[in-house]
């Protein structure tokens, strides 16, 4: 089960646990690990969603054309 996505509070106000050399280096790994991964399917869904929105601008810019040539041919 994935956890739930994380919120910037929750970035901003982590805290990691003190070790006898300060804080555990596997526990952050681990922490940012999870926040890269997070970003690579935040920039996926940014790409898919700007794909998305060129292809419906092609789609009604051509419905528009066929529109104004059905109107000029009345």
């Amino acid at each position: 089960m994935r956890p739930s996505p994380l919120r910037p509070w929750q970035i901003r106000e982590r805290c990691f646990n003190l070790r006898r050399r300060g804080v555990d280096p596997a526990e952050i790994r681990a922490f940012l690990h999870r926040v890269a991964d997070e970003l690579t399917l935040a920039q996926a869904a940014l790409v898919a969603a700007q794909e998305e929105n060129v292809r419906i601008r092609r789609a009604l810019r051509a419905w528009q054309s066929a529109q104004s040539a059905n109107h000029r041919y009345r």
